[in-house]
């Protein structure tokens, strides 16, 4: 994991006042390549790039927080289906491929 992305990462967790369950970090490319739309160099591949296992109030305050910060410029939100399967996703990746920072984007329900 990149050091500076985790050191903005363990701020949030402070200012929150509550646990960041990481469910996925670095994935090696193929494992990110087996499990992502990304392929072999999806965000998770950086170290730049978690799943956080929140759902409800916890959720909402995440996401108040990192939308009034420019420490995370890709929110990525799975709110729906059983709350264990629930995540958000967080990366602070540059502008890349035409694409726009900072973006939120929602996973589609299978």
């Amino acid at each position: 994991m990149n050091h500076s992305f985790l050191k903005k990462l363990d701020r949030t967790r402070t200012l929150l006042g509550f646990p960041l369950i990481v469910t996925s970090g670095y994935r090696c490319p193929d494992h990110n390549d087996s499990v992502s739309s990304t392929g072999r160099n999806g965000p998770h591949t950086t170290g730049r790039a978690v799943d956080l296992a929140v759902f409800g109030y916890q959720a909402y305050a995440l996401l108040r927080h990192v939308g009034g910060t420019p420490d995370f410029g890709g929110i990525g939100l799975k709110q729906h289906g059983a709350h264990d399967s629930r995540f958000i996703h967080l990366d602070d990746l540059e502008p890349s491929d035409g694409r726009f920072r900072p973006t939120v984007w929602t996973y589609l329900r299978q």
